[in-house]
């Protein structure tokens, strides 16, 4: 559906962010906007950036 192009480390550090921004928002310490952790969130789980695709980026290895 999208093409991979965030690659490994990448990927994870998009989660974490994420991960701690949503339960940041759900613990009350910062405000609503901390929702934002949802964006990469979701490309981290999906391995596919949109803004990476406009610009022709990808932190992907190589395919040989």
């Amino acid at each position: 559906m999208f093409k991979s192009n965030v690659g490994g480390l990448d990927r994870g550090g998009r989660i974490v962010v994420g991960l701690v921004l949503v339960g940041l928002t759900l613990a009350g310490t910062i405000g609503p906007w901390g929702w934002i952790g949802l964006v990469p969130l979701a490309t981290g789980a999906l391995g596919s950036c949109p803004l990476y695709s406009v610009f022709g980026m990808s932190t992907c290895p190589m395919k040989r």
